[in-house]
């Protein structure tokens, strides 16, 4: 079968560092091919260089030739170049708000598109944008149509970025990570509707992400980059069922098994250095735990919350009310890890900012060894956020880009008056960090200085320095590699192991909050779905809710 794309010996280099390694592969019409590796790996610098869009001062094809349709395009003009991209060639983004101009409406920014690829009249561009918003299944498309993106949901802009992608009839769609920021159902709605398009259109797609899961459930083919190079090719279930690579089988056991639960998640490094324990942690041995944890006084208990927001939407409106969170009540207890989880708008976020106190709740009661802590004064919530700690999800937009991470490490220690000196100061932050892995010599480094797992360590690392007895962890591994959220993982479980913390661990993705959880609490609409252990909850769910949530997540073959 003669190929439609082919790249042959491709090296990349950055500023004379080379990052692409003389990789060579080839994409068949009609054919999804999955490319799946870490951040740093090369996947997304290699498809950039098929559309010509690396930036041209610091980069440079020092190798190799991407042929499209038997013409070589590395040697192709900036006019070439215009006419194929968008037109021959399209791509989906990971970040759809990111990647579309939040000044135009959702229909005119499909018809921009239309107007420079095709000579359709004005009626006809009109007619098949909304005949687009048909095809990628939103709703009410003549609603869409004339909304802002900041109007819609995220997977609703998602869909936007794939009819803007597909209103040309492209022969290729590079997807670069289009679903790693989706809930898990929005997540499988993507997968299937871009499975479809390729069906109907027959167009060939490549599909970009780090999670070989993911691959599994739409692609055909799949190449295995790290560091530059293809490591590992061949069909999906070749692939999962016999992987050849250390890399690879390291890809595959780094995400949280939903079937067993291991002590310590395996990392890439585990598999590289052939370090791995495969100790579990049995049914017996939770069922142990649990009735010592169990047996404790709560140290949380929310009672009845609620929080509501009241929208003004006009002079001559009436104000509409909405419960973000309505009739929640739970307990906590020293030393456990509460898993919450539901989909984007469910209110988990909400309740945990009421329970930090960075939202007041509207009513119910939130106590803390206790202590109602809703009708606490400013001075007091001050003294109890020591207590009561956050990890973020996105570790870089919560540090100064101004200040070493050492002196953000230490500035609550300031604030709350911990240890008699900086001195002291200074040597327990480097005691710190030497806890959650980092180097003594990052003390004066600044956070841009860091990838994204050690960010995270970073935001860890702030976050115990005030040894507090509950942190609230948002998202905080959603944005991180399949083998870096191993580690964070595996730190954050130390770490409860080592001081006794406890958690409400808020994330969509399911796999990862079982692996984490004791009990698991399902949100949704604001509400409790289910509330339980968190293998019981796995094992039988009760509502139909839950199910589609634990149906939608990828299971790999």
């Amino acid at each position: 079968m003669q190929s439609i794309l082919s790249l042959k010996n491709l090296s990349i280099a950055f500023n004379g560092n080379e990052v692409i390694h003389n990789i060579s592969y080839h994409l068949n019409p009609n054919e999804i091919l999955g490319i799946v590796g870490e951040s740093g790996s090369g996947k997304s610098v290699s498809s950039l260089a098929i559309l010509g869009l690396l930036p041209k001062r610091i980069s440079k094809i020092t190798s190799g030739t991407i042929v499209y349709k038997g013409v070589d395009i590395t040697q192709a003009t900036p006019k070439t170049f215009q006419n194929i991209r968008g037109h021959k060639i399209a791509m989906i983004f990971q970040e759809p708000m990111s990647s579309l101009n939040p000044s135009m409406t959702c229909g005119k920014q499909v018809e921009e598109i239309l107007k420079q690829h095709t000579k359709l009249s004005k009626t006809d561009v009109k007619e098949n944008v909304l005949s687009l918003f048909r095809q990628v299944k939103l709703p009410d498309p003549n609603r869409i149509y004339n909304v802002y993106p900041h109007e819609i949901s995220g997977g609703q802009k998602q869909r936007v970025m794939i009819a803007m992608a597909i209103a040309c009839k492209p022969d290729i769609l590079i997807a670069d990570e289009p679903t790693t920021a989706l809930d898990v159902t929005v997540q499988k709605d993507i997968i299937v509707l871009l499975k479809e398009l390729q069906s109907d259109t027959k167009m060939s797609i490549i599909f970009i992400t780090h999670d070989l899961a993911l691959i599994s459930e739409i692609a055909n083919r799949v190449l295995v980059m790290y560091k530059g190079n293809i490591v590992e090719e061949g069909e999906v279930s070749k692939i999962f069922k016999s992987p050849q690579h250390n890399y690879t089988k390291a890809l595959i056991s780094s995400r949280p098994s939903l079937n067993t639960r291991l002590k310590v998640l395996p990392t890439i490094q585990d598999y590289l250095n052939n370090t791995i324990s495969e100790e579990i942690i049995t049914s017996e041995q939770r069922k142990i735990n649990h009735e010592k944890l169990y047996k404790k006084i709560p140290l949380l208990e929310v009672i009845n919350v609620e929080k509501e927001y009241i929208s003004k939407s006009g002079w001559l409106k009436k104000p509409k009310s909405f419960k973000a969170v309505n009739n929640i009540s739970f307990k906590l207890y020293e030393g456990e890890t509460l898993g919450l989880v539901g989909e984007s708008g469910c209110g988990k976020s909400t309740l945990g900012n009421a329970i930090l106190q960075l939202d007041k709740a509207t009513a119910g009661q939130i106590l803390y060894n206790g202590q109602d802590i809703t009708k606490l004064s400013k001075y007091d919530i001050r003294k109890l956020r020591k207590d009561i700690q956050i990890i973020f999800q996105d570790p870089y937009s919560s540090l100064n880009p101004r200040i070493p991470i050492g002196e953000a490490i230490m500035e609550p220690m300031v604030v709350h008056n911990l240890y008699n000196s900086d001195t002291e100061r200074k040597e327990k932050v480097l005691e710190i960090l030497n806890r959650v892995g980092l180097s003594k010599d990052y003390f004066n480094r600044y956070p841009h200085e860091f990838s994204g797992g050690q960010r995270q360590r970073i935001g860890i690392a702030r976050t115990i320095a005030l040894q507090p007895k509950l942190i609230v962890c948002d998202e905080s591994v959603s944005a991180l590699d399949i083998s870096v959220q191993a580690q964070v993982l595996n730190l954050l479980n130390e770490l409860k192991n080592t001081f006794g913390f406890t958690y409400i661990f808020i994330s969509h993705d399911l796999a990862v909050v079982k692996y984490m959880s004791d009990q698991l609490l399902v949100m949704n609409k604001g509400q409790i779905e289910e509330l339980d252990d968190a293998d019981a909850i796995y094992n039988t769910p009760k509502k139909d809710y839950t199910k589609n949530l634990i149906d939608a997540i990828p299971k790999g073959i």
